[in-house]
């Protein structure tokens, strides 16, 4: 596949050009546009990023606001990394994991590591993890990433259990995409990091992530071998924001052109310092807060139906700010080296990059309850099939609603009743109660015999 054929750069430097600056009544026009929840196009975007004058930026969060309140109500879904490894073959520059540094202690974790550290995320209560790794693996190769997942899968005790495995891991042949489905996994994320060719050449110097086509199409083999639920992003700070969001619509575009399903979710990080680093120190391209939480916004009203992901790169202030903005799923309670959640701490010469929220898990949640949205750990869409396509017939026009938000308040229920302080609790059943007061008659009487099933001892509510 030729990657011309997804990302056009040139035509996007000539949009961007073509569109400097708008006027008011431009801008007013593209956010009422997208109130109609049938997202923007790639002019549109455009056009979006030249919004500087305050009262604009206002009018833009609060469009994001409305369109993230309509689809995906107050839920945030929860989850944890789970770095495996940090061995890397690849010379990425801003990365600390990168193949070169002599400053990183290189540890990849073994089965019985791995299943100690499910454990004790499992024992906060968590239900969902992103398993991650450095681009290189042990002896084993691919098939330690496999026994990974399914030891995650078996690590259980009682109602402490992983019902939902995410995976960011190196770009695969489309024979192992296809043992990568078998094994149960949720979402396939991959970040092209930065969609700008010379960019992109520039910061990664040799290894396989060297080959720009290699890793652009790896989604499209993803998606080929069957898995429907994607996620792609950008690291923010390589390239021009704006012409990144713009390469991100390219890429979403295409995917529904090919597959006619977009991206699950986009992430959206920004480079922080890494240990060993200097343009993590110094990105080429920085963002700062205003143009930061304009991305958020932009990409909300853009494709209004993806899940946005915030990670702990950023700070707890930064983080609320985006709940608000279209931010729908975030981590908690992080640690980015392997081994981390047994050793109690990120360990600075084994982590990726620095974190920016510390927060344990519980003290996310009881923020994130006192802000009014309701924390949410359902894996019910996975495992009923709502995948793919059939999760966008119900996201694109807002339906997907109708079973987050009973999911939400269940499993929010569930972590309250079996994880959290009792001051969290306090503060999440006044929630949960308010929530589903103001709840339309049906998803509320669901909602109530859902909780109900939790509080008699039912585990793993959903609908």
């Amino acid at each position: 596949m030729n990657t011309t054929s997804i990302i056009e750069s040139q035509t996007l430097l000539d949009i961007l050009n073509n569109n400097k600056k708008c006027d008011r009544s431009e801008i007013s026009e593209i956010l009422e546009k997208a109130r109609e929840l049938k997202g923007l196009s790639i002019d549109d975007v455009a056009k979006l990023t030249t919004v500087e004058d305050p009262s604009l930026c206002e009018e833009l969060f609060a469009t994001a606001k409305e369109i993230k309140q309509t689809i995906y109500g107050r839920r945030l879904v929860i989850f944890a990394p789970l770095y495996i490894s940090n061995l890397c073959a690849n010379e990425c520059l801003y990365c600390a994991f990168r193949a070169n540094n002599k400053e990183v202690h290189r540890r990849a974790l073994n089965q019985d590591e791995i299943a100690i550290e499910i454990k004790i995320l499992e024992k906060q209560g968590h239900k969902r993890v992103l398993l991650v790794a450095g681009e290189s693996y042990p002896q084993e190769g691919f098939n330690y990433i496999l026994k990974a997942i399914d030891t995650i899968y078996k690590t259980k005790n009682g109602h402490d259990e992983i019902r939902r495995v995410n995976v960011n891991i190196a770009p695969l042949e489309l024979e192992e995409f296809k043992e990568l489905k078998k094994s149960g996994i949720g979402t396939y994320q991959l970040f092209q990091e930065t969609y700008h060719p010379q960019a992109y050449k520039t910061v990664h110097t040799f290894g396989k992530k060297s080959d720009y086509n290699w890793r652009i199409t790896a989604i499209d083999r993803a998606m080929q071998a069957g898995i429907d639920d994607v996620g792609i992003g950008v690291l923010f700070g390589l390239a021009d924001w704006r012409f990144e969001i713009l390469a991100l619509m390219q890429h979403i575009n295409h995917l529904d052109t090919k597959f006619g399903v977009g991206p699950h979710t986009i992430s959206v990080p920004r480079l922080e310092p890494a240990t060993g680093s200097d343009i993590s120190m110094h990105p080429p391209f920085p963002v700062d807060d205003i143009n930061f939480r304009k991305i958020v916004a932009i990409m909300r009203c853009a494709v209004p139906y993806t899940g946005i992901i915030m990670s702990t790169r950023e700070t707890p202030k930064m983080r609320e700010e985006t709940f608000a903005l279209g931010v729908s799923q975030i981590s908690a309670g992080s640690r980015t080296n392997p081994g981390g959640y047994a050793e109690g701490e990120d360990v600075a010469d084994e982590a990726q990059f620095s974190l920016g929220d510390h927060r344990s898990l519980d003290e996310v949640i009881a923020d994130v309850a006192r802000l009014g949205y309701v924390p949410s750990f359902c894996t019910g869409c996975y495992r009923l099939g709502r995948t793919g396509g059939d999760f966008m017939d119900l996201a694109k026009p807002g339906l997907i609603r109708h079973h987050c938000d009973p999911n939400a308040v269940s499993t929010f229920q569930e972590y309250l009743n079996d994880y959290s302080a009792p001051e969290t609790k306090a503060k999440g059943e006044a929630l949960i109660q308010q929530v589903i007061d103001e709840m339309d008659e049906k998803p509320r009487e669901l909602s109530k015999k859902m909780v109900e099933q939790v509080n008699a001892g039912k585990r793993d509510v959903f609908c």
